[in-house]
């Protein structure tokens, strides 16, 4: 299973050890062995190993990942609290218990600002959770004892012990960009001042507690830069609370640009203003570049220091939404009031999703990614990604990542949603990709395209005139092997393989078999490159004749009569399903796929030929070369059985689908568990 780092985290491996002895010295404390197996019995067990699916999106496709976190139930219902990075992009989540027991979750809501989340546990039948519990964060000093408790490399419920190093940690500017936490478009920072401790995390604890030694939770942890870094609990809680109560936070914003002061600058209070958003609250109330803000809604504002700034931000995020409120700015060394009325702060970048008759992911515009692009609205859809080959890409001109869809067939595309809406119209009922006129910003432009919309069915491959068919696997009779051999100008076949129950084998041919002629006419094969000229003999006879195989056996020369049948299907013949939903191929089996896997020659299944990475089959461990059994308990005969049962599952939309599978010598049950979006 893949772990998933954290944001700005440094990936080693380390072995964790088990603290033993007496007492420890954390800090100025000393704290005892029986104090830390209190704190560990009073919180584990609420902790849990969250187990995630998640989703990224390129080259046009929703590519599905697994990964694993940590988190900490909060709520006797099952609210579990973590991080936004851990299941934020979550389509399944999974909760494994101090008990080992391991439940189904939901994602509740995220805030990627905070890097916070709260998922809820959903067992069969409900029932209450031991909780763990929010101490005050704000009275956390540095050199007090805390331990950080989650599920490092996956491995649950694990505990290590430390201090608190620093009660106001940021990524300081002066490292670069680079050095920036960022979630969905986001600067955490931004808002963010750290609990830095040095209690060792790692890959998986993210999303876990951080708590003190009285037990109670005081940060969620989130990065490693050094030292640990964990969300204040003060902060993670208030989050939660609106998250579980509304689904989401609701913040304040006005679209001002702020920084420090600048050291040098006479002036001693407020915070000064880098620019305002065209548009935005702030560029309507008149905020200008230079201005320095020393008094919001009543409160004094003073900003000297990067570590000041994320308390600016929380300030202008609780003020109420739509409620005019009074600015006193300095500018030109003058006081001036302002009046701004905040708005609602949406989402810097709104989720992506897969459209698999268009061949693209896409997201809608926010005022934001509008505003960068240079764009007079929010109205399209912002492509993401194209999938190579796809019908976007294979436009003439091709929609690329960043084009926004403007239109489809005339009609103007507000968002997502409207884009499906014209996409199921489009293509409902229709088993052919419709051509579709497409018109899109891209550069400053509107540009037209036409874009074959819809997935295309796999073609019946058809059934390639039948051939006779010698049923045998042979070698060319190399001058070398003819050497070694003692008959130096021996030319022809030696038989490798007869298949069972075949003409071949009626007639007595046996491997070892050397053919050197076919009714009389040699067979003049002597270089590897000479292979084809056997078969290519063979298949000029009409099926049923009988041919005549002149073949060397140990000293003897023999005449052997064998019939010549029609040869079976190769596997390009074979009927084929592409599923898109789990996304994989699989088609019938060939005869020589049976006797190749030495299977009974009544074998049924299908044989799968490709999994795509990413994929609802890739997670559920199918893999290329898989026989196909049954699904759900029911029998695959063949493709066509296949495509009936998928399409079924499809319209049932079930939490899980077993799928039996023979894998060489293995038979295997493999449990998919999608999450059905974008059904087709």
């Amino acid at each position: 299973m893949s772990l998933r780092l954290s944001p700005c985290l440094i990936f080693y491996l380390a072995i964790w050890i088990p603290i033993f002895g007496l007492s420890y010295e954390v800090g100025a404390q000393t704290v005892s062995e029986a104090k830390i197996e209190e704190v560990v019995a009073k919180v584990k067990p609420a902790l849990v190993r969250i187990r995630v699916v998640f989703a990224e999106y390129d080259e046009g496709r929703e590519i599905k990942y697994e990964a694993t976190g940590s988190g900490v139930i909060i709520t006797k219902e099952g609210h579990v609290v973590t991080n936004h990075h851990v299941a934020g992009h979550a389509t399944r989540l999974f909760c494994t218990m101090a008990t080992k027991e391991e439940i189904e979750a939901e994602l509740v809501g995220k805030d990627p600002l905070t890097d916070i989340a709260v998922i809820k546990l959903n067992p069969r039948p409900a029932r209450e959770f031991p909780v763990a519990a929010f101490g005050d964060s704000d009275q956390m000093n540095v050199g007090d004892g805390v331990l950080a408790m989650g599920s490092p490399m996956a491995l649950s419920q694990s505990v290590t012990l430390g201090i608190v190093s620093n009660t106001e940690m940021i990524m300081p500017s002066f490292m670069g960009p680079w050095s920036r936490v960022t979630e969905d478009g986001e600067d955490v920072g931004s808002f963010v001042r750290w609990i830095g401790h040095d209690a060792p995390i790692y890959p998986g604890n993210s999303g876990g507690p951080l708590v003190n030694i009285n037990g109670e939770i005081i940060g969620i942890n989130e990065i490693w830069a050094g030292l640990s870094g964990a969300i204040p609990g003060n902060l993670a809680k208030a989050v939660a609370d609106q998250i579980i109560s509304q689904s989401r936070v609701k913040r304040s914003w006005l679209g001002v640009i702020v920084q420090p002061r600048l050291k040098h600058s006479p002036i001693e209070r407020g915070i000064l203003v880098s620019g305002a958003l065209k548009g935005s609250p702030a560029d309507q109330a008149g905020l200008m570049p230079g201005d320095v803000v020393v008094r919001l809604a009543g409160q004094d504002v003073d900003v000297r220091f990067e570590e000041e700034l994320p308390a600016f931000n929380r300030l202008v995020a609780e003020q109420p939404i739509g409620k005019e409120m009074e600015l006193l700015v300095l500018r030109n060394n003058e006081e001036k009031r302002l009046a701004i009325t905040p708005i609602e702060r949406e989402e810097a970048y709104p989720q992506q999703q897969e459209l698999k008759q268009w061949g693209i992911t896409a997201r809608n515009l926010s005022f934001v990614i509008a505003k960068e692009m240079k764009l007079d609205s929010t109205d399209g859809v912002l492509v993401t990604s194209i999938r190579p080959g796809g019908p976007a890409g294979d436009a003439k001109p091709p929609l690329a990542e960043e084009t926004v869809i403007a239109e489809v067939n005339g009609k103007p595309i507000k968002n997502l949603d409207a884009l499906k809406a014209v996409t199921e119209e489009i293509t409902q009922g229709k088993t052919e990709p419709v051509p579709t006129l497409v018109a899109f910003e891209q550069k400053g432009g509107r540009i037209i395209t036409v874009a074959k919309v819809g997935i295309k069915e796999l073609e019946d491959p058809g059934v390639e005139v039948q051939k006779a068919w010698l049923p045998v696997e042979s070698q060319v009779i190399t001058r070398d092997i003819a050497r070694q051999l003692g008959k130096p100008d021996l030319m022809g076949f030696r038989i490798t393989e007869i298949y069972p129950d075949s003409a071949a084998q009626k007639a007595g041919l046996q491997v070892g078999d050397l053919i050197t002629a076919l009714d009389g006419e040699p067979l003049e094969a002597s270089a590897p490159e000479h292979y084809e000229i056997l078969g290519q003999r063979i298949r000029q006879y009409k099926i049923g004749t009988v041919a005549q195989l002149t073949v060397i056996r140990g000293d003897q020369n023999q005449s052997i009569p064998v019939e010549l049948l029609g040869a079976p299907k190769e596997s390009k013949e074979m009927k084929k399903y592409r599923d898109e939903n789990f996304e994989f191929t699989a088609r019938d089996i060939t005869y020589k796929d049976k006797v190749r896997e030495k299977w009974p020659l009544d074998q049924s299944g299908v044989l799968v030929e490709e999994v795509k990475p990413g994929g609802w089959a890739t997670l559920g461990k199918l893999d290329v070369g898989d026989l196909i059994l049954e699904i759900d308990g029911e029998a695959i005969q063949d493709a066509e059985r296949l495509e009936k049962k998928m399409k079924a599952i499809a319209n049932a939309r079930p939490e899980a689908a077993v799928f039996q599978v023979r894998r060489g010598i293995h038979t295997l049950f493999l449990e998919f568990e999608p999450k059905w979006e974008n059904v087709v």
